[in-house]
């Protein structure tokens, strides 16, 4: 399997081969996305009031398991297997309301909204009827600020996971940003999944990249933090100005923060800026091939197009560009591996443990 040498002076990177590897991916599937935490699309605009049912796939085009997020009559949120119990059809085709709870077109089975077992047409003469077999597998789901999130099967607890990012960026209003569809769009990368993760935990190529990005950007002052399941960069502005108001007490109060940009394993990125939110979800969908859905969340019009956040669109196919590069250049028959380097790459090295680690604990 692949190993990462703790310590980052001494250690290699993924080798070259495991971005073009389909044996990779698929264990990337079953040991790292199915047992990771992935945000529910849509969920805080479909899913509001009781009986509100929203059928989703886990991670479309990757992990097709078909699922369902509804609230029930006392409003508390169910995430539910959406695959019925009798001979497995699905069972919601569309967003919508569910007063009756659930039923199933094919043969009229019934659930309750909280996925237990109701009822179903000439069922008399049946043994052991009905058991637990006969309800709809529940799975966890959490809700940070307005976003709503799900696991098949999580490797870590939720708070965990986001507990960091809550900690740096708590004194934001994020449940008050508002979804922007006029600057949010989905974009394919050609190129392995993982690579465009470690092109975003770096800052390295940010004034070789992103030469607008590094007029506002104070390069020598850029550092990247790291926590048990997330990292985070922070992007000190250059001249003090567009920078957040952080409230006294915050850890970083007196530093003219810019962004911080949030990366939760294995595959989100959650971009803070005075604006507001730029939400990336990295999915892949083949060995070259991943779709990266952008979502703005504006908080402060007024602040848009200033700062380090002014253009993240020119930002975006920026990295699209040289990611592509990069993994067309891990074809070569001559490029085995490469070293990180301390200070700039902590955040690849940090991502690399995680993926070696999980891929072994699935082993």
């Amino acid at each position: 399997m692949y190993s990462i040498e703790p310590d980052i002076r001494r250690a290699a990177t993924l080798p070259g081969a495991f971005y073009q590897s389909k044996q990779a991916l698929n264990e990337c599937r079953e040991r790292i996305f199915a047992r990771s935490w992935q945000i529910v699309p849509g969920a805080e605009e479909a899913v509001r009031l009781p009986h509100d049912a929203l059928p989703f796939s886990f991670m479309e085009h990757f992990l097709e398991e078909r699922l369902l997020l509804l609230r029930d009559g006392s409003d508390a949120l169910h995430c539910l297997s959406n695959v019925c119990t009798h001979r497995g059809n699905i069972l919601v085709e569309h967003p919508g309301r569910l007063e009756r709870g659930i039923v199933c077109g094919y043969h009229g089975r019934r659930f309750h909204h909280d996925g237990t077992f109701a009822a179903m047409p000439e069922s008399a003469g049946m043994e052991n009827f009905p058991c637990a077999d006969d309800n709809l597998a529940r799975l966890p789901v959490h809700r940070w600020r307005q976003f709503v999130f799900t696991s098949l099967d999580p490797a870590f607890p939720f708070e965990e996971w986001v507990a960091d990012m809550e900690r740096k960026i708590g004194f934001l209003p994020v449940e008050q940003f508002r979804f922007e569809p006029s600057r949010s769009r989905d974009y394919l990368v050609r190129a392995n999944w993982a690579l465009y993760c470690d092109n975003y935990l770096e800052g390295f190529h940010i004034p070789f990249v992103h030469k607008s990005l590094a007029t506002t950007l104070d390069w020598g002052a850029y550092r990247t933090e790291l926590f048990r399941w997330s990292n985070c960069q922070v992007g000190i502005g250059r001249g003090g100005e567009d920078v957040f108001d952080l409230p006294a007490g915050h850890e970083d109060f007196g530093q003219s923060v810019a962004g911080y940009y949030f990366w939760l394993f294995p595959n989100i990125m959650f971009n803070f800026y005075p604006w507001g939110l730029s939400l990336n979800i990295v999915r892949p969908l083949q060995t070259d091939l991943t779709r990266v859905s952008f979502r703005a969340y504006v908080w402060k019009p007024e602040k848009l197009g200033q700062g380090a956040g002014a253009d993240v669109d020119l930002v975006e196919r920026e990295d699209e560009a040289v990611v592509e590069q990069v993994h067309r250049g891990t074809r070569s028959r001559f490029y085995r591996h490469g070293r990180y380097v301390p200070g700039q790459e902590d955040g690849v090295h940090h991502f690399h443990r995680l993926l070696a680690a999980g891929l072994e604990k699935g082993g």
